[in-house]
């Protein structure tokens, strides 16, 4: 009754329809001269609700490189329990590492449909292993891609954790209001500024938890006084803190089309069922790349309409190295305009590389003979390009996107690091009473899209409140 069909059917993807109702829409730069709009959910369970259901989990190496910062919480050995705790395999769930009762259930697509079997094959026959796990711990390769999507239902966070607690007496989920600030009285957080049917009101409470997602949790921040007083000022926002909030991470992605051969079946399962996660040229595993295999058009996936089973399919193709580079800029102070995204992709030569490494990853598995007999040909990549690093980055740079996985607008840290906002547990240096428990307390995006952290964050977070 909460969620219309069109949010629950996992074979689309209601993110991908920037003007859509369920979304905020961010105006946002990917580079020079590429304008972006980036989505995320305006719903209960936030992008969880609107995003692809890809369920995979963080890398050991990311554990590495948070627990530098964030301390032993943020270690793998920490990390493990909790992502036990938040799972139910329904796969492997009595295995050493995974869980069988933990409130998000996790599947694999059988990888049966001929697209994804040629997939598969043709990594396999390109040197890439296949792996029966994408969340098991070890090297990258070709695999079902983990969901928390069981009978073609996704189960996102408000399924999963909301609507479970909604007896208890301590929950009230109110809908339609519109958080405009936090208010903070001689440096404690008392409560918030809501605007509920056009009229404003002050919710009062011990403890305030932002929980809006890396872009929505930083806005609140700056519209409530958190963030670099140079820019508060210029906005004519009272300093509260001095904060270093609005630099961030993301995952820049490019599409690389190819044409169907007639006589394909429909799609009747998931659109994403497969992955291939592959350090080109035998770079360490911060060097990742990711392809994503699509079984349906692009414009298909945000819509409800029919498929066109001539149209050409995309491979996703995504750089997961954990580079911070971008920027979060608070224009405003009306709550209603949205923040601008400045994510500054391909400024440096690594940048570029990267990108080209999973291009022509890519191109190396579908042009063997497995992937030619459902494949007629790419529809825009001349092969030639593959030689010439210019002519690969022109165009890349023409076919740039992204992959929607921003983190790190508000990164944890001890007190003394110049760039933390947050204590490793999530608690705001310098206001107490509030914290931040999402995607915006990581100091760098995961080697692996991020919707399985962000549920992570959450339960780290509330281990350390109980």
């Amino acid at each position: 009754m909460v969620f219309p069909p069109s949010l629950l059917d996992a074979r689309r993807v209601p993110g991908a329809s920037p003007g859509a109702a369920t979304s905020w829409a961010f105006p946002a730069l990917l580079a020079r001269d590429r304008p972006w709009s980036v989505t995320r959910g305006k719903v209960l369970g936030g992008s969880t609700t609107t995003n692809g259901g890809y369920f995979v989990r963080p890398r050991p190496e990311d554990a590495d490189r948070w627990s530098s910062a964030g301390g032993a919480s943020w270690s793998w050995d920490a990390l493990l329990p909790h992502l036990r705790a938040l799972e139910c395999d329904l796969d492997l769930g009595t295995a050493p590492d995974h869980g069988s009762s933990g409130p998000v259930p996790v599947r694999r697509p059988a990888l049966d449909h001929p697209v994804a079997a040629a997939f598969v094959d043709a990594a396999v026959g390109s040197g890439h292993r296949r792996v029966a796990d994408l969340n098991a711990v070890g090297e990258g390769g070709i695999g079902a891609v983990p969901s928390n999507v069981v009978e073609g239902v996704r189960v996102n966070a408000g399924l999963a954790y909301v609507l479970p607690a909604r007896a208890r007496p301590n929950l009230t989920v109110v809908d339609r209001a519109h958080v405009h600030r936090v208010v903070v009285q001689d440096g404690v957080a008392t409560g918030c500024v809501v605007e509920r049917d056009g009229r404003l009101q002050t919710v009062t409470a011990d403890e305030v938890v932002l929980a809006a997602g890396a872009l929505g949790s930083a806005h609140l921040l700056v519209l409530s006084g958190i963030g670099p007083a140079r820019e508060l000022e210029a906005l004519g926002v009272p300093v509260v803190h001095d904060a270093p909030v609005g630099g961030l991470s993301d995952h820049p992605q490019v599409v690389l089309s190819w044409r169907p051969r007639p006589g394909l079946p429909t799609v009747t399962g998931a659109w994403a069922p497969a992955a291939l996660h592959t350090s080109p040229g035998g770079g360490p595993p911060s060097g990742d790349v990711e392809v994503l295999l699509s079984l349906l058009p692009l414009e298909a996936l945000g819509g409800a309409g029919p498929v066109d089973p001539a149209a050409p399919l995309p491979l996703l193709l995504s750089s997961l190295a954990p580079v911070r580079g971008g920027r979060l800029q608070v224009r405003s102070t009306d709550p209603s305009n949205a923040p601008f995204l400045d994510l500054r992709y391909l400024r440096t030569s690594d940048d570029r590389q990267q990108l080209r490494l999973a291009v022509r990853a890519a191109v190396d598995v579908v042009t063997t003979p497995a992937f030619r007999e459902v494949c007629d040909g790419l529809v825009d990549l001349d092969l030639r390009m593959l030689d010439d690093d210019d002519a690969l980055d022109r165009w890349v740079a023409d076919h740039l996107s992204t992959a929607f996985h921003t983190c790190g607008t508000a990164p944890f840290g001890e007190a003394a690091d110049p760039h933390a906002v947050v204590a490793p547990d999530g608690r705001v240096h310098g206001v107490a009473g509030l914290r931040v428990a999402d995607l915006s307390v990581l100091p760098t995006s995961p080697l692996r899209g991020p919707a399985l952290t962000a549920v992570l964050v959450g339960e780290v977070v509330a281990a350390s409140m109980t």
